[in-house]
Protein backbone atom coordinates (compact mmCIF):
# COMPACT_ATOMS: atom_id res chain seq x y z
CA UNK A 1 0.00 0.00 0.00
CA UNK A 2 2.65 2.39 1.05
CA UNK A 3 4.42 1.56 -2.10
CA UNK A 4 1.73 2.45 -4.35
CA UNK A 5 1.11 5.62 -2.66
CA UNK A 6 4.58 7.01 -3.33
CA UNK A 7 4.53 5.85 -6.83
CA UNK A 8 1.15 7.57 -7.44
CA UNK A 9 2.54 10.76 -5.56
CA UNK A 10 5.53 10.59 -7.91
CA UNK A 11 3.69 9.81 -10.91
CA UNK A 12 1.69 12.95 -10.32
CA UNK A 13 4.80 15.31 -9.51
CA UNK A 14 6.08 14.10 -12.21
CA UNK A 15 3.40 15.32 -14.22
CA UNK A 16 4.60 19.09 -14.21
CA UNK A 17 4.72 21.43 -17.27
CA UNK A 18 7.29 20.80 -20.03
CA UNK A 19 7.07 22.66 -23.79
CA UNK A 20 6.06 20.49 -26.56
CA UNK A 21 5.96 21.97 -30.41
CA UNK A 22 1.86 22.37 -30.89
CA UNK A 23 -0.63 25.88 -31.37
CA UNK A 24 -0.86 27.39 -28.62
CA UNK A 25 -4.46 27.63 -27.35
CA UNK A 26 -6.82 31.05 -26.87
CA UNK A 27 -5.64 31.90 -23.43
CA UNK A 28 -4.11 34.69 -20.96
CA UNK A 29 -1.53 31.98 -19.93
CA UNK A 30 2.08 33.30 -21.29
CA UNK A 31 2.53 29.73 -20.80
CA UNK A 32 0.66 28.35 -23.71
CA UNK A 33 2.37 31.01 -25.87
CA UNK A 34 5.61 29.62 -25.21
CA UNK A 35 7.16 32.66 -23.24
CA UNK A 36 7.07 31.57 -19.84
CA UNK A 37 10.12 30.58 -18.07
CA UNK A 38 10.14 26.35 -18.46
CA UNK A 39 9.62 26.44 -22.02
CA UNK A 40 13.46 25.62 -22.73
CA UNK A 41 15.51 24.64 -25.81
CA UNK A 42 16.01 22.86 -27.70
CA UNK A 43 11.79 22.33 -27.87
CA UNK A 44 10.12 25.82 -27.48
CA UNK A 45 6.10 26.66 -27.92
CA UNK A 46 3.43 26.17 -26.23
CA UNK A 47 3.15 23.88 -22.75
CA UNK A 48 2.60 20.72 -22.83
CA UNK A 49 -0.70 20.21 -20.90
CA UNK A 50 -2.42 16.77 -21.46
CA UNK A 51 -4.59 16.67 -18.88
CA UNK A 52 -6.25 20.38 -20.06
CA UNK A 53 -5.16 21.58 -16.94
CA UNK A 54 -4.97 25.07 -18.15
CA UNK A 55 -7.79 25.37 -20.24
CA UNK A 56 -9.78 28.38 -19.55
CA UNK A 57 -7.42 29.53 -16.80
CA UNK A 58 -5.47 33.12 -15.70
CA UNK A 59 -1.98 33.92 -14.74
CA UNK A 60 -2.94 33.20 -11.27
CA UNK A 61 -3.82 29.86 -11.91
CA UNK A 62 -0.96 28.90 -13.81
CA UNK A 63 1.21 30.39 -10.90
CA UNK A 64 -0.25 28.12 -8.55
CA UNK A 65 0.31 24.65 -10.61
CA UNK A 66 3.86 26.35 -11.21
CA UNK A 67 4.45 26.98 -7.89
CA UNK A 68 2.91 23.22 -6.93
CA UNK A 69 5.84 22.35 -9.88
CA UNK A 70 8.73 24.00 -8.47
CA UNK A 71 7.46 22.83 -4.93
CA UNK A 72 7.31 19.06 -6.45
CA UNK A 73 10.92 19.82 -7.93
CA UNK A 74 12.58 20.95 -5.11
CA UNK A 75 11.26 18.00 -2.71
CA UNK A 76 12.93 15.18 -5.50
CA UNK A 77 15.76 17.28 -5.66
CA UNK A 78 16.07 16.43 -2.01
CA UNK A 79 14.89 13.01 -2.72
CA UNK A 80 17.48 12.04 -5.11
CA UNK A 81 20.58 13.48 -2.93
CA UNK A 82 19.28 11.42 0.27
CA UNK A 83 18.29 8.03 -1.72
CA UNK A 84 21.48 7.84 -3.34
CA UNK A 85 23.10 8.34 0.42
CA UNK A 86 21.50 5.93 1.82
CA UNK A 87 21.95 3.82 -1.22
CA UNK A 88 25.83 4.16 -0.38
CA UNK A 89 25.31 3.17 2.68
CA UNK A 90 26.81 6.71 4.61
CA UNK A 91 24.71 6.25 7.81
CA UNK A 92 24.54 8.74 10.95
CA UNK A 93 26.07 7.26 13.69
CA UNK A 94 24.02 6.65 16.82
CA UNK A 95 20.70 5.14 17.49
CA UNK A 96 17.30 5.55 15.75
CA UNK A 97 15.20 5.50 18.63
CA UNK A 98 15.49 6.48 22.68
CA UNK A 99 15.73 3.35 23.70
CA UNK A 100 18.58 2.67 21.76
CA UNK A 101 17.73 -0.64 20.05
CA UNK A 102 18.50 0.16 16.97
CA UNK A 103 21.59 1.87 14.99
CA UNK A 104 21.68 3.77 12.03
CA UNK A 105 23.77 1.34 10.87
CA UNK A 106 21.59 -1.29 11.00
CA UNK A 107 18.83 0.08 8.97
CA UNK A 108 19.07 -0.55 4.96
CA UNK A 109 18.10 2.31 2.36
CA UNK A 110 15.00 2.10 0.06
CA UNK A 111 11.63 0.63 1.13
CA UNK A 112 13.53 -1.58 3.13
CA UNK A 113 13.86 0.83 6.28
CA UNK A 114 9.91 0.58 6.67
CA UNK A 115 10.39 -2.84 7.77
CA UNK A 116 12.78 -2.29 10.25
CA UNK A 117 11.99 1.34 11.90
CA UNK A 118 10.12 1.06 14.80
CA UNK A 119 6.35 1.66 14.56
CA UNK A 120 4.88 4.94 14.35
CA UNK A 121 8.26 5.97 12.44
CA UNK A 122 6.39 6.80 9.13
CA UNK A 123 3.57 8.80 10.66
CA UNK A 124 6.14 10.58 12.44
CA UNK A 125 8.14 10.83 9.20
CA UNK A 126 4.54 12.84 7.40
CA UNK A 127 3.63 15.21 10.43
CA UNK A 128 6.99 16.70 9.89
CA UNK A 129 7.27 16.89 6.10
CA UNK A 130 3.72 18.18 6.55
CA UNK A 131 5.11 20.56 8.20
CA UNK A 132 7.45 21.94 6.23
CA UNK A 133 5.32 21.75 3.28
CA UNK A 134 2.23 23.79 5.15
CA UNK A 135 4.20 25.95 7.34
CA UNK A 136 7.50 26.56 5.91
CA UNK A 137 7.22 26.03 1.61
CA UNK A 138 5.03 29.12 1.10
CA UNK A 139 5.06 32.56 0.86
CA UNK A 140 3.56 34.92 3.76
CA UNK A 141 4.27 38.17 2.08
CA UNK A 142 1.20 38.06 -0.60
CA UNK A 143 4.07 39.27 -3.20
CA UNK A 144 6.53 36.65 -4.23
CA UNK A 145 8.88 38.35 -6.65
CA UNK A 146 7.82 35.13 -9.13
CA UNK A 147 6.19 31.70 -8.45
CA UNK A 148 8.42 29.24 -5.87
CA UNK A 149 9.99 32.56 -3.91
CA UNK A 150 9.60 32.28 -0.44
CA UNK A 151 12.07 33.76 0.96
CA UNK A 152 9.59 35.78 3.29
CA UNK A 153 12.67 38.55 3.50
CA UNK A 154 14.66 35.77 5.20
CA UNK A 155 12.72 36.80 8.16
CA UNK A 156 13.87 33.26 9.40
CA UNK A 157 17.45 34.54 9.73
CA UNK A 158 19.02 36.74 12.23
CA UNK A 159 18.64 40.08 11.53
CA UNK A 160 22.10 41.25 10.47
CA UNK A 161 22.04 38.20 8.25
CA UNK A 162 18.65 39.59 6.06
CA UNK A 163 20.05 41.85 3.97
CA UNK A 164 23.15 39.86 2.95
CA UNK A 165 20.81 37.22 2.00
CA UNK A 166 18.35 39.05 0.24
CA UNK A 167 21.43 41.03 -1.74
CA UNK A 168 22.84 38.09 -3.27
CA UNK A 169 19.53 37.43 -5.18
CA UNK A 170 18.88 41.39 -6.13
CA UNK A 171 22.39 42.00 -7.71
CA UNK A 172 22.01 38.88 -10.47
CA UNK A 173 21.04 40.47 -13.91
CA UNK A 174 17.47 39.45 -14.82
CA UNK A 175 19.10 37.54 -17.47
CA UNK A 176 20.96 35.36 -14.80
CA UNK A 177 17.76 35.41 -12.64
CA UNK A 178 15.70 33.71 -15.38
CA UNK A 179 18.71 31.56 -16.14
CA UNK A 180 18.61 30.19 -12.72
CA UNK A 181 15.21 29.93 -12.58
CA UNK A 182 15.14 27.88 -15.57
CA UNK A 183 17.82 25.62 -14.30
CA UNK A 184 15.87 25.13 -10.97
CA UNK A 185 12.57 23.71 -13.22
CA UNK A 186 14.41 21.83 -15.29
CA UNK A 187 16.33 20.31 -12.61
CA UNK A 188 13.01 19.45 -10.36
CA UNK A 189 11.81 17.73 -13.56
CA UNK A 190 14.38 15.45 -14.03
CA UNK A 191 14.26 15.02 -10.48
CA UNK A 192 11.00 13.82 -10.03
CA UNK A 193 11.85 11.58 -13.18
CA UNK A 194 14.97 10.55 -11.38
CA UNK A 195 13.52 9.24 -7.78
CA UNK A 196 10.63 7.63 -9.38
CA UNK A 197 13.49 5.73 -11.31
CA UNK A 198 15.38 4.76 -8.65
CA UNK A 199 12.26 3.12 -7.01
CA UNK A 200 10.94 1.27 -10.24
CA UNK A 201 14.56 -0.07 -10.80
CA UNK A 202 14.56 -0.79 -6.58
CA UNK A 203 11.74 -2.94 -6.53
CA UNK A 204 12.89 -4.72 -10.48
CA UNK A 205 15.72 -5.34 -8.35
CA UNK A 206 18.50 -4.11 -10.39
CA UNK A 207 19.85 -0.86 -8.63
CA UNK A 208 23.11 -1.91 -8.38
CA UNK A 209 23.41 -2.13 -12.29
CA UNK A 210 22.53 1.13 -12.94
CA UNK A 211 24.23 2.80 -10.24
CA UNK A 212 28.05 3.97 -10.91
CA UNK A 213 28.88 3.33 -7.28
CA UNK A 214 26.38 -0.04 -6.68
CA UNK A 215 23.98 0.13 -4.03
CA UNK A 216 25.69 -1.24 -0.97
CA UNK A 217 23.14 0.50 1.08
CA UNK A 218 20.22 -1.52 -0.24
CA UNK A 219 20.33 -4.52 2.00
Amino acid sequence: MFRAAVLALCLGAASAFVPAARPARATAVRALEGVEIGASSPVKGAAWDPLNLLENADQAKFDRLRFTEIKHGRIAQIAVVGYLIGASNVRWAGFVDLEHTLKFSDVPGGFAAFDVLPPGYFAWLVIGLGGIDFHMARDYTGNPEFPGDIRNGCTHLPENARSGVLQMWDNLSEEEKISKRTIEINNGRAAQMGILALMVHEQLGNLDSILPAGAPGIF
